[in-house]
């Protein structure tokens, strides 16, 4: 059990590392290679010829009371979670991004506490207090942000999707530890490609692919393949083994990676309210990880089957 939830974290932290990177990345790609909705189908596309494969060798066959679930959630991640992040990613800045995702916690705190009925501790709030203080100081560091133009229009897209994204890791958790996290993601993407092909396969077709420079391509297949395939398994991998208030709390690690990398790309500057918040983030993540022992969450487990923790 100890491995599994090693493995847990390290899977997490890594996930969210690499969904910090992407922030500037779609920025990138959808400023000057490719609109962001053929963005979303390349990615969905992308996916679904990785993981649909899965649903095939898979030992073990979905039940009809799961399937409605899965097509629900889905569709969630879909719309809800990519293709609402990738409208917002063209209107506002990797780093808004980034930040806006740490809300994530929030919002998964809520929705398991009416759902799975989580126990949430002091130490565990305190944390969380300390990242989102880390989030407001960049955010409203200049004063109140204006609340017209492209910019708060993607920021208010982003938000949503942060909620779609922390409500879709405590839906999925009962799936994911009854049939592993390849199988979930197999079925995610067929019924992802199903919902959106109609709407985006031809104008995706009619790209000028010829007219995309090298560095699109090379920014465009990073992104398919390390930041959408990659950390979206070990987004799954880690909630099955962990909970989704884990989960959500990983979250924290995307503003600072987010900031890093736009800064050696010059998307963003740095200064002292940078430093700050990336002080106060990474303070409230070393809090709960130190708490993890003294306060562990209760396992969830699967009614009338035997739980386990996730793919070997």
């Amino acid at each position: 059990m100890g491995n599994n939830a090693s493995n847990g974290h390290l899977s997490l932290i890594l996930a969210n590392i690499i969904f910090g990177m992407n922030f500037s990345l779609f920025v990138s790609v959808i400023h000057h290679y490719m609109s962001f909705q053929n963005l979303f189908f390349i990615r969905v596309l992308f996916s679904a010829l990785v993981f649909i494969p899965f649903i095939f060798f898979s030992k073990r066959r979905i039940h009809k009371t799961d399937i409605l679930r899965i097509i629900g959630v889905s569709l969630l991640v879909i719309y809800g979670k990519q293709y609402l992040m990738l409208w917002g990613a063209g209107h506002t800045s990797p780093v808004d991004s980034s930040i806006l995702a740490t809300m994530g916690p929030i919002f998964t705190l809520t929705v398991s506490a009416l759902l799975v009925h989580e126990k949430i501790h002091a130490v565990k709030i305190l944390g969380i207090c300390l990242g989102i203080a880390g989030a407001l100081s960049l955010i409203f560091h200049n004063g109140l942000p204006e609340m017209s133009g492209g910019r708060a229009f993607g920021d208010i897209l982003i938000f949503a999707s942060t909620f779609a994204a922390a409500t879709n890791t405590v839906l999925i958790k009962p799936e994911l530890m009854k049939y592993g996290t390849p199988t979930v993601m197999g079925w995610y993407y067929i019924i992802g490609l199903l919902a959106t092909a109609p709407f985006f396969a031809r104008d995706f077709f009619a790209q000028d692919f010829a007219a995309i420079p090298l560095q699109g391509y090379i920014e465009i297949g990073v992104i398919c393949l390390l930041g959408t395939i990659l950390p979206n398994y070990l987004l799954y991998l880690g909630t099955a083994r962990l909970t989704s208030v884990h989960t959500a709390l990983y979250f924290y690690l995307q503003p600072a990676t987010a900031t890093l990398f736009a800064l050696l790309r010059h998307q963003e500057t740095f200064d002292k309210t940078n430093l700050v918040a990336a002080i106060l983030i990474f303070t409230g993540v070393v809090l709960i990880i130190i708490s993890y022992r003294k306060y562990k969450f209760p396992p969830v487990t699967v009614p009338n089957e035997p739980a386990t923790n996730g793919p070997e």
